[in-house]
């Protein structure tokens, strides 16, 4: 594996470990269970408005407004949620490291719920299949679909320009041989 910018998972000790040891590259925390893990700190009564507060974070316009807010919002909780601050304290690199890259990959690559929706579509499809009568069976239906989500995302909808990924990687490619733009 070549050329990988950013590694995007949950807080998993063991997975970051490896993903830092082998990849060497930025890691960014899904903001979609972080912020379920931040809520959790929270009563049920105060959640709406702990959320409301810690999204301002995330419409900022630059990775540096966004970085003075989450200052600002974990000084304002930390009175009344000192937990929420704490968390807030030590997963800042994590949380908004998704945020150096740019702006039009943000929505893609600030947690993990496309790969969870594939994962979630394998297993409904496998689940209808049943039992498998062997491994080369599961391996091809899987391979399949893993084909099918790579055309649907290279072509029907784009899931990231080969222009915007240009100013990113290392050796730029704008075009694909055989792939329609």
């Amino acid at each position: 594996l070549r050329g990988v910018k950013l590694v995007i998972a949950d807080d998993h000790k063991g997975l970051r470990a490896a993903a830092t040891k082998v990849l060497n590259t930025s890691q960014q925390r899904c903001r979609v269970h972080w912020m379920r893990n931040l809520l959790g700190r929270v009563g049920k009564t105060h959640r709406a408005a702990v959320a409301a507060l810690v999204k301002t974070v995330f419409v900022q316009e630059t990775q540096e407004a966004a970085r003075q807010q989450w200052r600002s919002v974990a000084d304002n909780l930390r009175e009344r949620f000192n937990s929420v601050a704490d968390l807030m304290d030590t997963s800042e690199e994590d949380v908004l490291a998704y945020m150096a890259f740019p702006k039009e990959h943000w929505t893609q690559i600030h947690s993990t719920n496309p790969l969870e929706r594939l994962n979630k579509e394998i297993k409904r499809r496998t689940n209808v299949v049943g039992i498998f009568p062997n491994d080369a069976a599961i391996i091809r239906l899987v391979g399949a679909l893993l084909l099918e989500q790579n055309d649907e995302w290279a072509l029907t909808r784009r899931y990231m320009s080969l222009e915007s990924l240009a100013r990113i990687v290392d050796n730029p490619v704008l075009s694909l041989p055989g792939v329609g733009n």
